[in-house]
């Protein structure tokens, strides 16, 4: 028995002052000044206790041509422990092998190493033209717990899909209770443009922004929410960067359609003349969507703040200054233009202080930063009946978060395992003084436990209805990454 004692508990039900009593691996109580006798106490000293966080969009030990990601299951989840996440969702697939491949694949990966709980999407890049078959390859996804998958409308080389494909996608999915999520980049687009830079010897990282430009999302968001719109299904944008992208959103939903985005702390904290420095150095921020500049990041604040945004996701798919260096491309030694620099940014462990920093400059009060970083992500992806909220029943994951608490996010103060960050140079206010994840301390003070490794398990999730079973779109309380 463990009793969290003496804090602020912040939940969707609001903010209060709470004990929470946890009995093996579930909450039993919540309530004011609860009996601890013969438990063990934790005194959260007047912090806030929230939910554990849900990252539903991390990249780990994923190969990205000669290189692949800096972070494994392992790592990758202790660090998400001592940065206050307690689930994490990874995306399995690296290109165009089989749904049942991929699976196995990183089942494989994570089973005995993840520390916290996790479950899968699948990336999809084929769907039967039966429509006979395409629903039972959706339902087999459901009876696997996966119900959300991930299709590309970038890379055509490697992952893109045509229209076609994703209206069928769309139909499967909706039948069977899967969420589909989009990569939303015009990817024709975006490789011409880069043909055309390339040719005038623009080579260098900041010519990622030029070949990438917010339109493109734009025109994605709007040609899927489309086809989304024509058949009702629900879409979930992954990784929303620009205030064209967002206006893109806003008008599929005025036209009807159920339109879900998420953003990440690098669109939220970095702008794009952070690609304008030495190479080396500018290679350290290369992501897809690219960095944008500082009235898009204004854009995506605005819109978390008003509901227009559903939640706070990273992105997580880092790299080591080598394999930076290295490029993507076999046998090269080294990039020889930004195409070739493995794309993608920490940020399973800064995640969820980084957003928490709204709290603190007025643009979000702690409920809605509890539900971007945690309720609507359970909500969202079949995990509500058991994380996201503090309530009896409920999984014990909790995290007494210490709003006072300072912390530099310099590499070496964190355990993701890459030797650099984009966010060395900011100090932030708030950290996690614990999270607890199934009523066992994993971190306290920003360093994990002892012998977390292969304590994670995966969380077969659980399906909607055709509606999608979430709330409407806009609703406060309903280059290789992506």
């Amino acid at each position: 028995m463990l009793v969290v004692r003496g804090g602020t508990v912040v939940d969707p039900i609001g903010s209060r002052a709470a004990d929470v009593r946890i009995d093996g691996e579930r909450i039993v109580e919540v309530g004011p000044e609860l009996d601890a006798s013969g438990a063990e106490v934790l005194d959260a000293g007047g912090a806030l206790v929230i939910p554990g966080a849900i990252d539903v969009h991390t990249h780990f030990d994923l190969p990205v041509g000669a290189v692949r990601s800096a972070d494994d299951f392992e790592s990758g989840t202790i660090a998400a422990a001592c940065g206050g996440t307690t689930c994490v969702i990874d995306f399995a697939g690296a290109g165009r092998e089989p749904p049942v491949e991929a699976l196995r694949t990183w089942h494989e990966k994570a089973r005995g190493r993840a520390a916290i709980d996790y479950g899968f999407h699948l990336t999809v890049t084929e769907v039967p033209e039966d429509p006979a078959e395409a629903g039972a390859r959706f339902r087999w996804f459901v009876s696997e717990g996966v119900t959300s998958v991930k299709l590309y409308l970038a890379y055509p080389e490697r992952l893109m899909v045509d229209a076609a494909t994703l209206r069928r996608a769309l139909v499967a999915a909706t039948a069977a209770g899967v969420l589909v999520c989009v990569h939303a980049e015009d990817g024709l687009e975006a490789d011409r443009r880069t043909a055309e830079l390339l040719a005038a010897g623009r080579a260098e990282p900041a010519a990622l922004s030029l070949a990438r430009p917010p339109e493109i999302e734009a025109a994605a968001v709007r040609a899927a929410a489309g086809l989304a719109a024509e058949v009702g299904a629900p879409l979930y944008v992954v990784h929303l960067s620009s205030a064209a992208g967002l206006e893109a959103v806003r008008e599929a939903r005025a036209a009807g359609a159920n339109v879900l985005a998420e953003t990440c702390p690098q669109y939220l904290f970095l702008t794009a003349d952070r690609l304008e420095g030495p190479p080396d150095e500018a290679a350290g921020f290369v992501c897809v969507p690219p960095l944008r500049a500082d009235a898009d990041r204004e854009a995506l604040w605005r819109a978390l703040g008003s509901g227009e945004l559903q939640a706070v996701s990273t992105d997580h798919c880092p790299f080591t200054r080598a394999d930076r260096r290295r490029g993507t491309r076999t046998g090269a030694g080294r990039w020889s233009a930004f195409t070739e620099i493995p794309g993608g940014l920490p940020g399973v462990e800064t995640r969820l202080s980084l957003v928490f920093q709204g709290v603190r400059d007025g643009r979000l009060t702690p409920e809605r930063w509890v539900e971007l970083t945690s309720t609507a992500p359970a909500r969202l992806f079949g995990l509500a009946d058991r994380k996201g909220s503090i309530s009896p029943g409920m999984d014990a994951d909790i995290v007494v978060f210490d709003p006072a608490a300072t912390k530099r996010l310099d590499a070496r103060s964190l355990h993701m395992r890459t030797d650099h960050s984009p966010y060395a140079d900011l100090t932030v206010t708030g950290w996690p003084a614990a999270t607890i994840s199934r009523g066992r301390v994993v971190a306290l003070g920003g360093e994990p436990a002892a012998g977390l490794g292969g304590r994670g398990r995966f969380m077969a999730r659980t399906a909607s209805g055709p509606s999608g079973g979430r709330p409407p779109a806009g609703s406060q309380t309903g280059t290789s990454n992506g």
